[in-house]
């Protein structure tokens, strides 16, 4: 029971610890009593021999209620305030935020700091194990190697290159006719002190003498030379390393590298990068077109246009640009690709360096899913024959050799054709069968960087100087050193300012401008020189000679 006050007016003593002197603001000792009377209006007020009291004013306290019942009570931590050193805690058993003390702003960095390390940390740990995996089914040796070990150069031929055999097949394919057969056969080949490359298609039709029985025989298409190695497809290190020696033999180098790819490879590789941007160029102002892969259109058999671009960059994803690199317009409705295979080539080319560029791209390598798709690409679908300890080596010079310094070109190039002849309805290089002399001499040119010898560039050598004799002079010089000369005549003597200058008139020789740079030891000159018609690439101007370099008459 709950015993209840009375309502008469009796003084009522009230303890004195809950009375308040205004005066000292504090509660009053305990000797000093006091009772409450009621006044006529029926409040209580306080006892006129103590009327200095006062009772405190009534305030509401607000009602905590903790209804987390699983929690238990907290331990009182001493302390003045009234809940016994508690923190309040609001409905629901929430802590009161107004509560909580606040971090300081060098605790809350750290704190920030801590969970970002961890999340780093568990991050680079992924990636480590993936690399490590995905690298053991690449590569050949121990992973981990790549990790601590140095970067280990690349194998170097009798000229310093490090040649790699680039080849695919479509064994991905499910029903694909040929699936062992290497329709794309590339030779990659990079100078590791001087951080330039060329890359060069062979034709898939290129008559070779197998030195064995294969499918077709002792001789044939050189796109038969893996399965023949391989057994069928059976041993692909043994059909690789038969391939290698055989285009060894065209080039007449030591292949030492090789990586082999198929279509999934390339569209997923393309994909987790982003997609890449290819420069059109075909010989029909439209651009090209190729309907034969239109039976893959989403809504039926040619309601769409798979391979179709105008001239200029394109943007694709993986399966445009696998697309593309087996486009030749062969049958169906089709136009820009006039030449075939090699327009195929080409763009396979252009595919290959723009998917280089693009993955090792800031925006991909700073990009965990790109990195994590791109090595489930790669793992999947490559297989090569390099060293686990190379793998530095080989991404360093991904990202240090520019496309600007990688050299593109073709055995079927239109300008310098050196395989167009016909063997048996196959490829055959212009020398004849199994003649390779003039293959290996471009071949030899681009490996000691003189990428002009593939331009086939003229220059007219022109006397401005007054002098009889300078230009003819100057042009046997240029004759010995490879360069191809066209006219040797006179200009104004107005253009003679300088002793020697030079002019390009095309645009499209950088090879053949670099090395005129070197040889006549002067800067190209900005614009066309003024009055001067000329056909060449070209035009070189003999001016005023200083007297002690007058030639002996």
């Amino acid at each position: 029971m709950v015993p209840r006050r009375t309502l008469d007016s009796a003084r009522e003593p009230v303890p004195s610890q809950y009375l308040i002197n205004p005066a000292r603001g504090q509660a009053q000792k305990s000797g000093e009593a006091l009772a409450l009377q009621r006044n006529a209006t029926g409040a209580r007020s306080a006892d006129p021999h103590n009327s200095h009291l006062a009772l405190p004013k009534p305030t509401r306290e607000r009602l905590d209620l903790n209804m987390d019942l699983d929690e238990k009570p907290s331990k009182p931590a001493g302390g003045s305030s009234g809940d016994g050193g508690k923190r309040k805690r609001g409905l629901f058993g929430k802590k009161d935020k107004s509560q909580r003390p606040k971090l300081p702003l060098k605790k809350k960095i750290k704190r920030v700091a801590i969970v970002l390390s961890v999340l780093l940390v568990l991050g680079g740990g992924y990636f480590a194990y993936k690399f490590l995996t995905t690298s053991g089914k690449i590569f050949k040796g121990n992973p981990i190697a790549a990790i601590f070990n140095e970067a280990k150069p690349l194998k170097e031929d009798a000229n310093g290159q490090s040649n790699i055999l680039l080849f695919g097949t479509s064994e991905d394919d499910p029903g694909h006719p040929g699936a062992n057969l290497t329709d794309s056969i590339m030779m990659l080949s990079v100078n590791q002190k001087r951080k330039d490359a060329y890359v060069v298609s062979i034709p898939r039709d290129l008559y070779v003498d197998y030195g064995q029985a294969c499918n077709s025989g002792y001789k044939g298409r050189v796109n038969e030379v893996y399965n023949c190695g391989a057994g069928n497809g059976a041993n692909e290190e043994a059909g690789a390393a038969f391939l290698q020696k055989k285009v060894g033999e065209i080039f007449g180098v030591d292949v030492q590298y090789y990586a082999h790819v198929n279509y999934t490879v390339l569209r997923q590789a393309v994909d987790a990068v982003g997609g890449i941007t290819v420069n059109i160029e075909s010989d029909d102002s439209r651009g090209i077109l190729d309907r034969n892969f239109d039976w893959d259109c989403p809504k039926g058999v040619y309601s769409c246009y798979n391979v179709r671009y105008a001239n200029g960059p394109a943007n694709l994803n993986g399966k445009q640009a696998l697309y593309l690199a087996r486009a030749r317009g062969d049958g169906a409705i089709t136009y820009g690709l006039s030449r075939s295979n090699p327009d195929r080539q080409d763009n396979q080319r252009k595919i290959l360096i723009a998917l280089k560029d693009k993955a090792v791209s800031a925006g991909v390598l700073t990009n965990p899913v790109a990195v994590n798709n791109l090595l489930d690409a790669l793992g999947d679908n490559l297989r090569t024959n390099f060293a686990t300890d190379e793998i530095k080596t080989l991404m360093d010079l991904g990202k240090n050799v520019p496309s600007a310094s990688i050299t593109s070109w073709s055995l079927e190039d239109p300008e310098r054709p050196l395989a167009t002849a016909s063997c048996n309805g196959m490829v055959c290089p212009n020398a004849g069968a199994g003649n390779y002399a003039a293959i290996q001499k471009v071949n030899l040119a681009l490996a000691t960087g003189d990428i002009a010898s593939l331009e086939n560039a003229k220059v007219d050598v022109l006397n401005a100087s007054g002098t009889a004799g300078l230009a003819q002079t100057k042009a046997t010089e240029l004759t010995n050193k490879n360069v191809t000369v066209g006219v040797v005549g006179n200009a104004p003597t107005t253009l003679g300012t300088k002793p020697i200058q030079f002019y390009d008139m095309t645009g499209k020789k950088p090879g053949t401008l670099k090395k005129l740079e070197t040889l006549l030891g002067v800067k190209v000159s900005e614009g066309k020189p003024a009055g001067i018609t000329s056909a060449s690439d070209f035009v070189v101007i003999i001016g005023a000679q200083p007297a002690t370099e007058q030639p002996q008459q």
